[in-house]
C-alpha cells in the first residue's frame, strides 16, 4: 500500500511522539481521517458490535475483515498521496488453531487487503503463531490484558491485572510477543501502573486503551469517539470528542418532520423543465407490423 505509514515509521516513534490509533470499516469514513492526524487505522473485530449489531466480537469472520479492510484501504487512496498506517484485525478462530492456520489466514489477509500489517489477541499461547507470520515477512501487532475475543473465559469486559498475579502474567505476555517479533503492542483495560511497567520494558510501542496515559499511543474506536454508539455506553476510559448521535437524530427527525408537513423539497431542492403541456403522441408499431 503505497504511502501508508510503514512498520518501521511506527517503531520510531517509540518514546517520541505520541501514537494516535482509531478503528474504520468504510471508504467514506477513511477519506475523513486519511487527513486528520491520525497516524494508524484498524480495521477491528469491533466491526461485529458496532456495524453488525453482535454482543460481542465472537461472530466476525476473515471474510468480513478482508471486506471492511479492502473499503478503507479504498477511501485511502481516494483521499491522497500519504494514509495512515493499517492493520486488519485477525478475527476469533482464525488463528488460535495452529500457527500453520496462522500463517495461511494472515496471508490471505495480506494478499486480498492493501494492509500493513494484521493485529492479533493473546500472550505466549499465540507466539509461535507471531514467530511463523513474522518469519514469512508479514508484521504483527500483539494484543494483551482485556482481549476481547477472550469475553466469555473474562466474565465479561473487564479490567484485568489488578492482581499482582495476574499482572505478571501480562507483563511476560507483553514481552513474549516482543520476543516473537510483534512490532507495536496493543494494552487494553489494565491499570495504568501496569501499562507504565510494560511501555518501559518493551523496545517497541504500547498503543493503550484504558491503560493510562504512559503508553506510547492511544487508541479509540471511531464509533465511541465520536459519540455515534450514544449515550448509554460510558466506559471510565472513553472521552468522547463529539455527539454525532445526538446530530443524526436532530437531523433525521427534522427531515421526517419536513417531509410530513411539506415544506421539502422546496423549489430550491426541486429541478425546473420543460414547460408543462398536452403530451406528444407517439405512433408504436410491432415489429411485425405491414406497412401500409
Amino acid at each position: 500500500m503505497n504511502g501508508g505509514m510503514t512498520t518501521h515509521d511506527v517503531r520510531k516513534r517509540k518514546g517520541a511522539d505520541k501514537l494516535v490509533m482509531t478503528t474504520a470499516y468504510d471508504a467514506t469514513w477513511a477519506r475523513l481521517i486519511a487527513g486528520s492526524g491520525v497516524d494508524m487505522v484498524l480495521v477491528g473485530d469491533s466491526l461485529g458490535m458496532v456495524i453488525q449489531g453482535q454482543e460481542n466480537t465472537l461472530p466476525v469472520t476473515l471474510d468480513d475483515v478482508i471486506y471492511h479492510g479492502r473499503a478503507v484501504a479504498r477511501g485511502f487512496r481516494a483521499a491522497g498521496t500519504t494514509w495512515p498506517h493499517l492493520t486488519i484485525d485477525m478475527p476469533f478462530g482464525s488463528y488460535q488453531e495452529s500457527s500453520r492456520q496462522a500463517l495461511k489466514n494472515a496471508t490471505r489477509v495480506m494478499k486480498d487487503v492493501p494492509a500493513e500489517s494484521i493485529k492479533l489477541e493473546g500472550g505466549w499461547m499465540v507466539a509461535d503463531a507471531v514467530r511463523r507470520i513474522v518469519a514469512a515477512g508479514i508484521p504483527v501487532m500483539g494484543h494483551v490484558g482485556l482481549t476481547p475475543q477472550s469475553v466469555q473465559a473474562f466474565g465479561g469486559h473487564r479490567v484485568q491485572g489488578r492482581e499482582s498475579e495476574a499482572a505478571d502474567k501480562i507483563f511476560e505476555d507483553a514481552v513474549s510477543l516482543e520476543r516473537a517479533g510483534c512490532y507495536s503492542v496493543v494494552l487494553e483495560g489494565i491499570p495504568t501502573p501496569l501499562a507504565d511497567r510494560i511501555t518501559k520494558r518493551l523496545q517497541i510501542p504500547t498503543i493503550g486503551i484504558g491503560a493510562g496515559p504512559h503508553c506510547d499511543g492511544q487508541v479509540l474506536v471511531l464509533y465511541d469517539l465520536l459519540g455515534i454508539s450514544g449515550p448509554d455506553f460510558k466506559p471510565k476510559f472513553l472521552k468522547r470528542y463529539a455527539d454525532v448521535h445526538g446530530t443524526a437524530r436532530d437531523a433525521l427527525a427534522a427531515f421526517a418532520r419536513e417531509v410530513k408537513d411539506g415544506t421539502f423539497p422546496d423549489e430550491a431542492h426541486s429541478y425546473s423543465g420543460i414547460a408543462a403541456g398536452p403530451a406528444p403522441t407517439v405512433a408504436y408499431s410491432s415489429p411485425g407490423a405491414k406497412k401500409k
